[in-house]
């Protein structure tokens, strides 16, 4: 079954997800020193993601620039 044009999203990957999956979880876990192997996977501390939000660039007027 195919996806609609309508429905593709031009930058997929680049979104920020609120959920993360268990190995992700653990990751950052480890990262951050909270991760015990001793301790129960269900127990785990939630983590916080973190959302990365993109500037948008400046348009350069090159037209203007070359007339003058």
């Amino acid at each position: 079954m195919t996806l609609d044009r309508s429905l593709k999203v031009k930058a997929g990957a680049i979104k920020a997800r609120n959920v993360l999956t268990r190995a992700e979880r653990i990751a950052q876990l480890q990262r951050l020193d909270k991760f015990n192997e001793d301790e129960a996977i269900l127990g785990m501390p939630k983590v916080r993601v973190v959302k990365v939000s993109l500037k948008k660039k400046k348009k350069v007027k090159k037209a203007e620039d070359d007339k003058k």
